[in-house]
C-alpha cells in the first residue's frame, strides 16, 4: 500500500509518524501523479480552492494495470467504508 498527497515530504513524514501508519507516504506537491492518477480536483468542486486532492484508492493488479478505482466522495462511503470495499475486493481476487 502506498499513500500520496500534495503535501511536502516533511509534512508527509509527521503525519505518518503522528498517525503510525505502516506503509509508505509520497509526497506529490507539483501534482504530477494526482494529475496522472485523476486526484486533482475541479474548479467548482468542494475543497479545489484548499488545493485538497479527492480522495481516490487504486486496486493496481500484479501486471501493473488499474483493476479498479474507489472514489470515497462519489461512492458514498465513510473511510471505515471504503477501506471494508478495497479489502473486500482484495479478498476475492486472491
Amino acid at each position: 500500500m502506498i499513500g500520496v498527497s500534495f503535501d511536502s515530504v516533511a509534512d508527509q513524514k509527521t503525519f505518518a509518524d503522528n498517525e503510525g501508519f505502516p506503509y509508505v507516504l509520497l509526497s506529490d506537491p507539483d501534482k504530477a501523479m494526482g494529475t496522472a492518477y485523476d486526484a486533482c480536483r475541479q474548479e467548482g468542486e468542494k475543497y479545489f480552492e484548499a488545493g485538497i486532492p479527492r480522495r481516490i484508492s487504486y486496486l493496481i493488479s500484479p501486471d501493473g494495470k488499474i483493476a479498479k478505482a474507489y472514489d470515497v466522495e462519489n461512492d458514498g462511503l465513510d473511510l471505515d467504508g471504503h477501506a471494508a470495499a478495497v479489502l473486500a475486493d482484495i479478498q476475492s481476487a486472491s
